[in-house]
């Protein structure tokens, strides 16, 4: 069954069907009621590339990744799972690539190449040059975080220093006088990684405010370095009590030091940060913990693209998430 069989049936031209179906000029509604009874009756459904070709659209988003080396943690792979998803709701495909760490001919190819209609991009620095490169495209884009200065762009985001604030706030009405920021690797927090750079913004300014002795510390996103990054605190922090992370991938290692050390959590430490919340779950206890709300996140970025795609002249939107701290098991009052 085609677009010519349907005309014939309906009675009307070949590119009343095809406007009708696409959209790009207007159809009589009496018209358009025709052509779709037509459509129903003969259970048409037009072929991928005809729509798209209909449409002048690829039908086709770009979701640009950290390097294809790294191993994601549990929010970037709900970001991924979460766009995937909602896109398929909108039935359309995601070119998923990856740059960094030498995938720039890869970033390029998505930019240059007009093989998407638009581009979702994640884990972003304070200074960015993939934003910057977009910008200059002229190619829809929605990012999953934030420069420094956002200005007139399109953004999804937690509030990362908020949140982390909230936790320090948290241990200190518990009692905790001397607590540590274990961040994100050395190489993401020098390169100015939006998350890392916020997160140590907010822990210094809570601590400062409730006279708290603070340490922050850059930990490989890694189990085994988790486990080499507390008993270094251990040994060098002997004060520490309390513990803030945004390090998804060191919680493991994390887990076993506390074993090794045999502190029990919450008696003898607290631990708690901003966390994927299947993460925070299964820990041992569970995660006092603002959890990362990925799927919203990858959702409220697809809407944003789609509707930047469908009207170019729309006026820049955000959302700047806040997600409640979830009270687990993981945090306590501090022993005296």
């Amino acid at each position: 069954m085609n677009i010519g069989e349907i005309a014939k049936r309906a009675g009307v031209s070949r590119s009343t069907v095809s406007y009708a179906l696409s959209g790009k000029r207007p159809v009589a509604e009496a018209t358009a009621k025709r052509i779709n009874d037509v459509i129903t009756e003969l259970g048409y459904r037009p072929n991928a590339s005809a729509r798209a070709l209909a449409e002048g659209r690829t039908r086709t988003l770009g979701l640009v990744i950290p390097p294809a080396g790294a191993r994601l943690t549990g929010a970037q792979l709900g970001f991924v799972a979460g766009v995937v998803e909602a896109a398929a709701a909108h039935d359309l495909d995601v070119l998923v690539s990856p740059s960094g760490g030498g995938h720039d001919r890869s970033f390029e190819r998505i930019v240059s190449g007009r093989r998407v209609d638009g581009v979702i991009l994640m884990e972003i620095l304070l200074d960015d040059p993939r934003v910057s490169r977009l910008e200059e495209s002229g190619l829809p884009f929605v990012t999953i975080g934030h420069v420094e200065h956002p200005g007139a762009s399109w953004w999804v985001d937690v509030d990362y220093a908020a949140l982390i604030r909230r936790c320090v706030h948290h241990l200190a009405d518990l009692g905790h006088e001397e607590v540590v920021l274990i961040n994100r690797s050395p190489e993401l927090v020098a390169s100015g990684y939006g998350p890392a750079a916020r997160s140590t913004a907010g822990f210094l300014e809570a601590a400062e405010q409730r006279g708290v002795r603070a340490h922050v510390v850059t930990c490989p996103d890694e189990p085994g370095a988790g486990f080499a990054c507390f008993e270094d605190i251990r040994t060098r922090l002997p004060g520490v009590t309390g513990l803030v992370t945004i390090n998804e991938a060191a919680l493991p290692g994390l887990q076993r030091a506390l074993h090794r050390a045999e502190l029990e959590v919450p008696r003898d430490f607290s631990i708690t940060g901003v966390i994927a919340d299947h993460l925070a779950e299964d820990f041992h206890p569970p995660l006092t913990a603002a959890d990362v709300p990925a799927g919203e996140m990858a959702r409220l970025a697809l809407e944003l693209l789609l509707e930047q795609i469908g009207n170019p002249g729309a006026t820049p939107r955000h959302a700047l998430l806040m997600p409640a701290v979830t009270l687990r098991s993981s945090t306590g009052a501090r022993r005296r």
